[in-house]
């Protein structure tokens, strides 16, 4: 069996990796913004819960309809017995139309329509609440995928860069310089790298599978493809500024301060729907009056009004009372959790910004130089070999931690965006 060395092994799986990059590129990459767009048109669940505000707004119709009047037909004075003997059933028969109608007082109507209107935004408002927390999902998804692309990179220039040195071994090897026991731990030490990009590569995939699930995308994944920043900045803006913004547009505080609104409205509704309405009758006969034999065609009218001795409504008045304080309670205790989840985010976001600065300023650029000096000298002979594994070992650690913590940071700024209610933080 010919054994493919590992100089030869990274080199195919450097093509491989450039041809699966070459694949990406050739589809188009999408930016956050783009994500975000497609995410807004093609999520099923944002949809259906749009529908319902849509169904909302039906209501509102339905609120403000007049009540049908009625219409009675009947008749009276049909003839059981012969007339003169002739049986003659129909001749004394009268035909009387009838036509009601429930007028409603008090601006019960009115009162219903505001209610509904009340009640879609706040409906309006809880399918916002809704798209920020799928969206929060979307963006740790659109992050995790970037990420994921940069360990998948910072393995694969890590196995690069550890051939190299396994191919410079080799020759020292040749050279005698050094002992083949440390050349073969050297080169049983490649597994780890190889390890690794492995895992990166399904770690990928798995964030990009997750981004397609919200997306409702069916574009294979190898096809799949997202671009962005990433990296962290070290401003924030004061703490205040994102309360205040956070009172101003958070969808569940408004739709909580729209239950308060809409409380009132109903209390409102059940007093009026407490008064009397009284129904307004028409009919009309053709049939003598008795105060005037002559004329044949009769009109009368009649008004009838319930009466309210037991029943005026005292329950659902005295409900919706409660109502009222139930919600203005509800508003207090969202408002409270407004000010817990700003609060929480923002200092996240400044730690992680805390943790990120030094990495930048010095220990990136020391673990680099730690990792190239200890390597030429032990190429050199001036290192042992226990010293050189461990300046590799610092090296990646040092890497993987810095590309973790920036995709925590961006993670807390989706947190600290979630949390205000819009995007204070690209």
């Amino acid at each position: 069996m010919k054994r493919i060395s590992p100089c030869r092994s990274a080199w195919i799986m450097a093509a491989i990796f450039v041809l699966a990059d070459g694949t990406l590129s050739a589809q188009q990459s999408l930016t956050w913004d783009q994500v975000k767009a497609q995410f807004e048109s093609t999520n099923p669940a944002l949809k259906a819960d749009a529908d319902n505000v849509d169904e909302m707004r039906a209501e509102e119709i339905t609120a403000y309809l007049r009540p049908n009047p009625q219409f009675a037909l009947s008749e009276d004075g049909t003839q059981l017995v012969p007339h003169d003997g002739v049986w003659q059933p129909f001749r004394g028969t009268d035909v009387v139309p009838n036509f009601s109608y429930l007028h409603e007082r008090d601006h019960k109507r009115e009162l219903r329509l505001e209610s509904a209107q009340e009640g879609t935004r706040i409906s309006a408002a809880q399918h916002e609440d809704l798209k920020r927390n799928l969206e929060f999902t979307l963006r740790s998804a659109f992050v995790q995928t970037l990420e994921a692309k940069t360990i998948v990179k910072l393995a694969q220039d890590d196995l690069d860069y550890y051939d190299k040195i396994i191919d410079i071994s080799r020759e020292r090897l040749k050279a005698g310089d050094i002992a083949e026991i440390d050349f073969d731990r050297i080169e049983l030490l490649r597994v780890q790298y190889e390890s690794e990009l492995e895992t990166a590569i399904v770690n990928l995939r798995t964030a990009k599978i997750e981004l397609l699930q919200l997306l409702n995308e069916r574009t294979p994944v190898e096809q799949f493809n997202v671009t962005g920043d990433f990296d962290f900045s070290d401003t924030l803006a004061p703490l205040d500024d994102f309360h205040q913004t956070a009172l101003s547009v958070r969808p569940d505080l408004q739709a909580a301060l729209e239950t308060i609104q809409q409380s009132e409205t109903n209390h409102k509704l059940a007093i009026s729907n407490g008064s009397t309405d009284p129904t307004l009758s028409a009919w009309y006969t053709w049939n003598s009056s008795n105060n005037n034999p002559e004329g044949l065609q009769t009109l009368g009218l009649s008004v009838s009004v319930p009466l309210r001795v037991f029943d005026r409504n005292q329950g659902e008045k005295k409900r919706t009372g409660i109502d009222i304080d139930r919600s203005r309670q509800a508003s207090e205790a969202t408002r409270a959790q407004v000010f817990s989840d700003v609060d929480t985010a923002y200092e996240t976001v400044r730690s992680n910004i805390a943790l990120l600065k030094p990495y930048k300023a010095k220990y990136n650029d020391e673990a680099l130089r730690v990792r190239d000096t200890v390597s030429y000298a032990y190429m050199h002979g001036g290192a042992s070999l226990m010293d050189f594994l461990n300046a590799q070992s610092d090296y990646r650690q040092v890497q993987l931690a810095y590309v973790q913590l920036i995709g925590a940071y961006l993670t807390a700024v989706g947190q600290l965006n979630l949390a205000v209610g819009r995007e204070v933080i690209p």
